[in-house]
């Protein structure tokens, strides 16, 4: 099992930024990538950012290319998710995922654990 925690949620304007973390434990030793997913109200969740643990490749959904940046610390067993320009449309609940198995986490079926979510809301 692997344990998520995620912290750095919160309300901003729009044009600001936030930065959320993620901190994982346990059976860590398999994991192939980290990411990060994020679910409005009404929608399915749907893909942001992810990371290849190891080399350390990110990759984007197009919506958020040029503004987000993911990046890991391995020291530390965290990824981050750095938001800048927020937009109103940004505005979800964040999940920390993991994959443990040697394909791109970017569809919820790619994701082995989740956390347990951060609000992020950007006011226009």
């Amino acid at each position: 099992q692997v344990q998520l925690v995620e912290s750095g949620g919160g309300l901003v304007q729009a044009g600001g930024s936030l930065r959320l973390s993620c901190a994982a434990s346990g059976r860590t030793s398999s994991r192939y990538a980290m990411g990060w997913f994020r679910q409005a109200p009404g929608k399915e969740r749907e893909f942001v950012a992810a990371i290849t643990w190891i080399l350390g490749i990110p990759y984007y959904a197009d919506y958020v290319k040029g503004r987000f940046t993911i990046s890991r610390d391995k020291s530390k067993n965290t990824v981050y998710l750095q938001m800048n320009s927020l937009k109103s449309e940004d505005t979800a609940v964040y999940y920390c995922a993991v994959g443990g198995r040697r394909i791109p986490v970017n569809t919820t079926t790619s994701v082995d654990y989740w956390g347990q979510g951060t609000q992020v809301t950007v006011s226009s």
